[in-house]
């Protein structure tokens, strides 16, 4: 019954949902929907009877499979300072050492595993011909704000200080991830950015990352909001479920309740619709309706105007100190503006930024690029992008 109960719940939600016709593959992207929609509902059935909580079952659904030998890899499992990571290592001979990537997987810091994105990682490696170390970070509720920061960033400087056990160029590592990996990507360069002890990262790559939570009503919130596979109300529940471990206060979140007048003042020359081109606001942007601060919500959010939370916040200091930045951003998905803003921040600072825009591309697309046996285009072009800046560099 609890499956005929999920589909019949499926059937009636996903004619609500907006799936614009410029987004690469609808159909396919349907389909993808369904299935999420699917383990949501089930999941939510699951949680009611007490058998599991729906975070767990998504976890579950979604947590992939570790795929068989690659025979152009090494793959290993190991632990750096007690968390888990994977190495990918091309078999190969190569003229030098060759250059890390540390990866941080997306997920809204809620889901995602080294299996989820195993596909993603397997492609960076080979075809960029890099050592890829994959970094499975601990996941909220269980583990607030800043657990998976404070792991990405003992990896990462963990690696950085033994590169030559792996072949790597000391001067040649590079922090990626996406949505949720780009933000903890992000706050891990800004820490490292003019660090004497370590070397410098070479480089960034921001994969439409979530930078902010000031502001969930800048255009592409609106744009998107209804768009797979982010929505516009689950961009603040993942970031409310990251902070405080569970997603109380959304509503005023959305709103933007959350911030008193002076600070929001103080942000605005950085996180404003005001810094977005004309060109990305044709599509309906609804205008800002004015709502009144709550301080006692802003009591239980105040951490979200910490840099290493939120990276949009740095301060110039720290912003023109990062390594050369790549950013991807799509178009149908709410956290484009996102990139953008920190495009322009980056860019005002002096920080050279190699920037690539998916007309047709929605949020999640580039883990999506071979899915299930069918894939998106629009993804390989992505997860393409990526290879060619790293070979560039």
């Amino acid at each position: 019954l609890l499956p005929l109960a999920a589909l019949a719940a499926l059937l009636l939600l996903l004619p609500s949902y907006d799936i614009p016709a410029g987004v690469n593959q609808p159909g396919k992207l349907r389909l993808v929907l369904a299935v999420l929609l699917g383990t949501a509902t089930l999941g939510r059935i699951l949680e009611k009877t007490g058998l599991c909580s729906q975070i767990t079952f998504g976890r579950y659904v979604r947590q992939g499979r570790k795929l068989g030998v690659d025979p152009k890899l090494f793959i290993q499992d190991l632990q750096f300072n007690k968390v888990p990571v994977r190495v990918y290592k091309p078999k190969g001979t190569s003229d030098g050492r060759r250059r890390g990537i540390i990866f941080f997987h997306g997920g809204g810091w809620v889901f995602g595993s080294l299996d989820t994105y195993e596909k993603v990682c397997r492609y960076l490696s080979r075809e960029s011909d890099s050592v890829v170390v994959s970094v499975q970070y601990r996941l909220a509720p269980e583990h607030k704000y800043p657990a998976a920061y404070e792991d990405c960033l003992d990896v990462t400087v963990n690696f950085m200080k033994n590169t030559e056990d792996y072949g790597v160029d000391p001067d040649s590592v590079i922090v990626c991830g996406d949505s949720a990996g780009g933000n903890l990507a992000a706050a891990v360069s800004q820490t490292l950015a003019g660090r004497p002890n370590l070397p410098r990262l070479r480089a960034q790559i921001l994969i439409y990352p979530g930078l902010q939570a000031l502001d969930f009503n800048l255009p592409s919130y609106h744009q998107n909001r209804g768009v797979p596979l982010l929505f516009r109300e689950r961009a603040a529940f993942f970031a409310l479920q990251y902070l405080n471990g569970h997603a109380l206060h959304m509503q005023e979140v959305l709103e933007g309740s959350h911030i008193p007048p002076d600070m929001r003042l103080k942000y605005r020359k950085w996180v404003s619709p005001d810094n977005i081109p004309e060109k990305f606001k044709v599509r309906g942007v609804k205008p800002l309706r004015p709502t009144d601060f709550i301080a006692e919500v802003y009591e239980t959010v105040k951490r979200f105007c910490e840099p290493n939370l939120c990276p949009l916040l740095a301060e110039d200091a720290v912003v023109l100190q990062l390594p050369e930045t790549f950013i991807l951003t799509c178009e149908y998905d709410v956290l484009r503006d996102d990139g953008l803003l920190y495009k322009k921040r980056l860019e005002d600072n002096g920080v050279q930024v190699t920037w690539y825009h998916l007309e047709d591309g929605f949020h999640g697309i580039i883990s999506l690029y071979d899915y299930c046996g069918f894939s998106f285009p629009s993804g390989k072009r992505g997860l393409d992008s990526v290879v060619n800046f790293l070979k560039n560099l």
